[in-house]
């Protein structure tokens, strides 16, 4: 008679772990769309960029100038003609917020330390439901545009900026992905931007995003005297 077949072994207890906890510092985000309120902080933003740019010498905006042409009396609604999406960041999480035009778009970043920032202060939020430690971060600022080939509208970024102690913790990428998300929301066909040439780090982190950099373009630009020579011209 043939020998019975072992039993077979007892089957394993299911084991469930805790879910781990990011350790470290979380660092909470908002994206949401600038008011005239945020003007003294995007003109403080846009003289970091003209100094990281060294285009210091190019430089001639003000707070007043840019509130009168950035946010008028009239404004046309946002997406419709200079939009800014303003980047904020907080040691607590954001409340949820509604805009008719813009629902903000939050997201915590887990990091290893605090981040130390040193002008905390002076970019201290004016938004009215931000609490004492909501700090303003970076900022986009864009239009429409038309693409004659596509016969689609898009959008052109004329600044995309992330302060410097805030950098290399995927924020540039949230902005620049909010922008595109919006984008293709309202079924446009692209988004542009110029980068400089020496800027190596900065094409890197676009063409690591999928963005297509033309080299065989060059920009045309008319302005100063040059403009205003043909302001007289009898054509």
């Amino acid at each position: 008679m043939a020998a019975a077949a072992p039993p077979p072994p007892p089957s394993a207890a299911a084991i469930t772990l805790p879910e781990s906890t990011p350790s470290g510092h979380t660092l909470f985000s908002r994206i949401r769309l600038a008011t005239v309120d945020d003007v003294p902080h995007i003109h403080k933003l846009i003289h970091q960029m003209a100094v990281f740019e060294r285009l210091t010498h190019l430089f001639q905006a003000t707070a007043d100038s840019l509130a009168a042409t950035l946010f008028p009396p009239n404004a046309p609604p946002p997406f419709t003609s200079f939009t800014v999406f303003l980047l904020e960041l907080s040691n607590s999480p954001f409340l949820p917020s509604q805009n008719p035009h813009f629902t903000p778009v939050l997201k915590p970043h887990h990091l290893d330390l605090p981040i130390a920032d040193p002008e905390k202060e002076i970019f201290r939020s004016s938004a009215a439901d931000a609490t004492g430690d909501v700090t303003v971060g970076g900022f986009v600022l864009f239009f429409p545009n038309y693409s004659s080939f596509l016969a689609k509208p898009g959008f052109y970024i004329e600044d995309i900026f992330v302060r410097e102690c805030y950098r290399r913790k995927g924020l540039g990428q949230m902005l620049l992905s909010t922008l595109a998300a919006q984008a293709a929301k309202m079924g446009y066909g692209r988004v542009e931007w110029v980068v400089l040439d020496w800027n190596a780090n900065a094409i890197k982190f676009y063409e690591q995003m999928g963005a297509e950099i033309l080299p065989e373009w060059r920009i045309c630009r008319l302005t100063g005297e040059s403009l205003q020579a043909y302001a007289n011209l009898n054509i």
